[in-house]
């Protein structure tokens, strides 16, 4: 079953469970999907609908901590329980030795040298690790890595 039909069917499950959480979420999900499909003239490809997920679940990271340095602690725990159903759709994320492994093999496979090919190797690594690792460990690793 792809990524679009585990969607769908998870989301006529919780509509049938009543759960609001997860209707609402899905929903969310889904119209993010639709735009990004209209936009594109297509229909998306699971990579592209993995990338949807990641972006929905980035903004929730990122209201989480907007809420949580306001003192809000209700919308702290709303956008939490939000994250926890989109992160079920994503894949694992790496682990810090995996990441480590994934970074020295793009820094040895790109025979970079220094802060000038930083770029180079975090593309590498996001394309070769996509939805698996956010851009900012993997632009941490690679600064920690290439300033020997």
């Amino acid at each position: 079953m792809n990524l679009t039909a585990r969607i769908e069917s998870d989301y006529l499950a919780a509509m049938r469970a009543r759960n609001e959480i997860v209707v609402g979420v899905l929903r969310m999900l889904k119209a993010a999907a639709k735009l990004r499909q209209v936009e594109l003239m297509r229909p998306l490809t699971d990579d592209e609908l993995l990338d949807v997920l990641a972006k929905q679940a980035k903004q929730r990271r990122e209201s989480i901590e907007q809420f949580a340095k306001a003192g809000r602690a209700d919308l702290v725990e709303k956008e939490e329980r939000e994250l926890e159903v989109l992160v079920a759709y994503l894949p694992a994320p790496l682990t810090d030795a995996e990441l480590g492994d994934a970074v020295a093999a793009a820094v040895a496979e790109l025979d970079a040298h220094g802060m000038k090919d930083m770029g180079r190797v975090v593309q590498a690594v996001l394309a070769a690790h996509k939805g698996r690792v956010d851009g900012k460990r993997v632009s941490g690793a690679v600064k920690a890595r290439l300033t020997f």
